[in-house]
């Protein structure tokens, strides 16, 4: 079979919701890919940030396989020889008491808002059923329906509904906006620390510190998702600490498993995450001893081969060489670490024409809110291979 052949049964036999590149990729290794007819590819993706130490990366891979062969899942309802370890690694690794493991990210989403909500009942003493919680406009948490209820997407809502209630959506970025939205029943403060889908959009300098002063005075959980922001991608281990502050609830994801398994987290103190008792909360999969593994070898991977440092280094060189590009398509360059949003200018024909011109280059990309090119190569990438990428855009930009 052929790229075409596979196409037609993804067509014929999948539902339509989502539109990907016609590229049929069939092996990967490091920031490379291959599709069924042998020709080579560079993810300039990394799978939405999830593979962020690479395609295949042996270390992880070979956990996993030992792992699937010795034992696979047992529920929470006994314990495995596996889960304490990844425990301990992700808690000193971060800094937080308590880990509470889930599979993707939107499950690791859904259980910091009944986190927020549980604390601010049982601790914040807010009245009953009436806990809420301030997101803000053009986020992207999930796909549930509970998350796409406060998303400012109308596509994302549109014949899903009725919605969760108790989420207040403000401008992001916008501190005054966000204080006129707190009442005595504000639980929780839950933002992206940079929005990646929204088409790499980073609030003004000091947001973050402003936001944290307010959760501090007005006794709110502050919670920030770092699925695709997080674990090394932006030049720091998460994005938040660009603005020397600590959130009260970090959740993550994707790279958390460096795009082997499921692996999603919600890390927090005691002091919340006890609210939590047996029955409250849990997952079948979560915290599998094949995830605890995975999770577990990708956290070391970043330590051991210091992605986080060479994501800052190069990011900062990508940067400088885009900026360094002359051409009128391009409105604004920004980013931070090997996270990068190239938005072009509204009569340059939408972002996906480009990607889809890159693909033809041995570049994939993909575009994000129309105008946006989203640059996100796995961590591993080295300088010589983004020079090969640099050339590629430059020539089609």
């Amino acid at each position: 079979m052929n790229s075409k052949d596979y196409i037609k049964l993804e067509d014929k036999y999948g539902a339509n919701n989502y539109k990907p590149l016609d590229v049929v990729i069939s092996r990967g290794e490091g920031v490379w890919v291959w599709d069924t007819e042998g020709n080579k590819y560079m993810d300039f993706l990394a799978a939405y940030s999830a593979v962020n130490q690479g395609h295949c990366h042996k270390k992880i891979i070979s956990a996993a396989k030992e792992q699937i062969d010795q034992l696979t899942l047992t529920s929470r309802a006994f314990r495995n020889d596996k889960l304490g370890l990844f425990y301990e690694k992700i808690c000193t690794m971060t800094g937080f008491e308590k880990c509470l493991p889930m599979n993707s990210g939107a499950e690791a989403v859904e259980t910091a808002i009944k986190l927020a909500r549980k604390w601010g009942y049982k601790k914040k003493q807010v009245e009953d059923n009436g806990a809420e919680i301030i997101v803000a406009d053009g986020n992207f948490h999930g796909r549930t329906t509970t998350i796409v209820g406060f998303s400012s997407e109308e596509q994302y809502k549109d014949g899903f509904g009725p919605f969760t209630p108790g989420f207040k959506i403000v401008r992001f970025g916008d501190v005054e906006d966000l204080k006129k939205a707190i009442n005595k029943n504000t639980v929780g403060i839950l933002l992206e620390p940079a929005q990646g889908e929204g088409g790499i959009i980073f609030p003004g300098s000091g947001y973050l510190r402003e936001v944290r002063k307010i959760c501090d005075e007005e006794n709110i959980m502050f919670m920030l998702d770092e699925i695709q922001s997080g674990l090394g991608r932006t030049g720091k281990l998460f994005c938040y600490e660009h603005d020397n502050i600590r959130p009260d609830a970090l959740i993550v994801g994707k790279a958390l498993s460096g795009g082997v398994y499921p692996v999603s987290a919600v890390l927090a103190d005691g002091k919340y995450m006890n609210v939590f008792n047996p029955g409250d909360h849990g997952s079948t999969y979560g915290g599998n001893p094949v995830a605890a593994v995975v999770g577990l070898a990708a956290l070391e991977v970043i330590e051991e081969e210091n992605l986080v440092e060479n994501s800052r280094v190069l990011g900062e060189y990508m940067m400088e060489e885009l900026r360094k590009i002359d051409s009128a398509k391009i409105k604004e360059i920004r980013g931070q670490g090997l996270w990068i949003g190239v938005e072009l200018n509204n009569d340059a024909g939408g972002a996906r024409i480009y990607c889809e011109e890159l693909m033809k280059l041995g570049l994939l990309c993909k575009e994000t809110h129309e105008h946006v090119i989203r640059i996100a190569p796995p961590l591993v990438i080295t300088r010589e291979e983004i020079d090969w990428a640099l050339n590629k855009i430059k020539k089609v930009l």
